[in-house]
């Protein structure tokens, strides 16, 4: 892992996997914007003590495995406080609320125990969705909002207007390796794309991973490349289908492979966010058939 700087006061750990920026509060603390996988914790701890450096804030721009992974291990031992969205904070309070987004038939309690338990954590400052900007650590963040890659994810820009993204962007290097980019509603992360075109920011941190000082373009290929995945989910409907009957010709004709129940749970997800577009749309019709819930193209 390394340390780069962005501009002013503004960094990002580069962890291989991903960027995880950060804000100096002084030469000793600092506030992350987001905290990673959890499989990404040690080594983020590592680099921060050879650099003799301190959490003791953490803003998370969604509740995602990749973005909160360490919020639980990282308060424990820098006593940080977290400061997250409504939705997201209520989202990761418990395992029981934790369900109610991992809620598949592969998904019971103790499934969701096992694969994300480590995600509920406590928040300790909540925004609102009405919030343009909130204070932590006696740094004040502005806050703009970008619900539809999850309920009401955030991009959070720092005192050196530089904006920290999230996932309300992926990069050009992400689109060409990317087989069913994840949305949670499609239709609202296709407007908050759009509505990116309103910042005016000096930098923009994409979290996989970019450093760009334009996103202009890349905001357009974004709707574009999520527009043609969901046209291509649509070209694979044929008669009647059932959901499952969607997955199979998806996972074949992307070349996905699904070699556990767990990959099957993600794929499941990432594929629903598709469907309900085109459904939202008016491109494809649901009725029961037989006892079975089906979609076909009007």
């Amino acid at each position: 892992m390394t340390i780069e700087k962005v501009r002013g006061n503004t960094y990002i750990i580069d962890t291989g996997m991903t960027y995880i920026p950060f804000y100096k509060i002084n030469d000793r603390e600092i506030i992350l914007l987001d905290s990673g996988w959890v499989s990404e914790g040690k080594g983020i701890e590592d680099i921060l003590t050879e650099y003799d450096l301190k959490i003791a804030g953490i803003i998370n721009s969604h509740a995602h495995p990749d973005h909160i992974g360490n919020n639980s291990a990282f308060k424990e031992k820098y006593n940080c406080v977290i400061a997250m969205s409504k939705d997201e904070a209520f989202l990761c309070s418990s395992l029981i609320n934790l369900k109610t987004y991992y809620n598949t038939q592969t998904n019971t309690l103790t499934d969701v125990k096992k694969h994300y338990g480590y995600m509920v954590c406590e928040t300790d400052v909540i925004i609102a969705d009405e919030q343009t900007s909130v204070y932590l650590c006696g740094v004040l963040f502005k806050i703009f909002h970008t619900p539809g890659h999850s309920s009401s994810q955030i991009c959070i820009i720092t005192p050196d207007n530089v904006a920290y993204l999230g996932d309300s962007l992926i990069t050009r290097e992400v689109m060409e390796s990317s087989k069913v980019p994840y949305s949670f509603v499609l239709k609202e992360d296709l407007v908050s794309k759009k509505k990116l075109h309103e910042l005016h920011c000096h930098n923009y941190i994409i979290a996989h991973k970019g450093v760009v000082s334009d996103i202009s373009e890349l905001i357009e290929e974004n709707i574009i490349f999520y527009k043609n995945k969901a046209e291509k989910v649509y070209q694979l409907i044929e008669g009647d289908m059932t959901m499952e009957d969607i997955m199979k010709s998806v996972i074949i004709n992307f070349n996905i492979k699904v070699d556990s129940i767990y990959k099957y749970d993600m794929v499941f997800r990432m594929l629903r966010c598709y469907v309900e577009y085109l459904y939202e749309e008016g491109k494809i019709t649901l009725a029961t058939s037989h006892g079975f819930l089906k979609y076909s193209k009007f």
